[in-house]
């Protein structure tokens, strides 16, 4: 009799408990920072932990394996003086700006193909995704092969067609290698632009196409003054989040050229990683990775700003 009266005492605040757990999972707006919380945490942790890292490694002339002291902005103004940093900073620029270019275009002729209602539609949309979904550096493996010096495809596809009599060396002259670099830099992300851009063609009404056909339009005219007005926002989320991963980018331009030749394709990543850890300098690689995030930061606030209007 006395176990079981203990037994009810206990039950009693375990009871009040659980009540109160399940009062604060009611109430929305706390149910929703307890599902943001891990992605969060992550965040912190993965992100803004080594952000705010690197930005006290920047503003020190910090060697591997030896103390660094305080220097301030003195590895940004640095930067500025090297023949290296400024031909990195050209290369960024046209490799970024022809990628994401040809991902638009390209990116946008898929899907308006894979809108159209064709045999194996659902087999292409799905394959459309595969340079996507591969490894980057396992098909950036693929075309070391396809612009080999000696055993490039191109090259004997180029020279049996009799469009060029002798090979090209695609990854040995500094305008071939940065064009080969932008190709396949195009090949990976171009489905991610025609999958975003597909989903924003599948949510726009056919009434709209139907009106304009009664009205006479022809299919260019469809496209400018209804396709491409609807697409914006979705177009200039793609292209926003595209322009930061492309200035970014490592894998490619590391497997495909290592930055050569003669520094022709040196990016922002590739050479951070070869002056922070090949060299050992990881106070001035550091300020490389951080030079062009003031200019990023100010582009992403205006392009959002631009967002918010149109969407007004």
């Amino acid at each position: 009799m006395p176990s079981f009266a203990a037994s009810q005492t206990t039950a009693v605040p375990r009871k009040r408990f659980l009540t109160r757990i399940g009062t604060v999972f009611e109430n929305e707006q706390v149910l929703g920072y307890l599902v943001i919380a891990p992605a969060l945490l992550l965040l912190l942790v993965l992100v803004a932990y080594p952000f705010f890292i690197a930005i006290g490694l920047s503003l020190q002339n910090k060697v591997i394996g030896k103390p660094g002291t305080f220097v301030g902005l003195k590895n940004f103004w640095t930067l500025l003086d090297s023949q290296i940093f400024r031909q990195t900073l050209q290369n960024s620029f046209v490799f970024t700006f022809s990628s994401v270019t040809l991902k638009v275009v390209f990116g946008m002729i898929l899907a308006l193909l894979l809108n159209r209602s064709i045999r194996g539609q659902k087999f292409f949309r799905g394959a459309i995704l595969l340079p996507w979904i591969v490894p980057t550096a396992l098909s950036t493996l693929a075309f070391l092969w396809i612009f080999d010096a000696t055993y490039s495809i191109i090259n004997w596809v180029l020279l049996r067609l009799g469009i060029i009599k002798q090979g090209i060396l695609w990854l040995g002259k500094p305008h071939w290698a940065m064009l080969s670099v932008i190709i396949v830099n195009t090949w990976r992300g171009m489905p991610f632009f025609a999958i975003s851009i597909l989903a924003g063609l599948v949510s726009i009404p056919q009434e709209l196409y139907e009106a304009a056909k009664t009205d006479g339009a022809g299919p260019l005219t469809q496209f400018w003054y209804i396709t491409l007005p609807l697409l914006k926002p979705v177009l200039m989320i793609v292209i926003l989040f595209s322009t930061i991963f492309t200035f970014s980018d490592f894998n490619i331009v590391y497997v495909l050229t290592r930055g050569g030749p003669t520094n022709s394709t040196h990016l922002f990543a590739t050479y951070a990683y070869q002056t922070g850890l090949v060299t050992a300098r990881i106070g001035e690689g550091a300020a490389i990775s951080l030079f062009l995030f003031p200019v990023l930061v100010v582009v992403v606030f205006f392009q959002l700003r631009l967002l918010r209007r149109e969407e007004y």
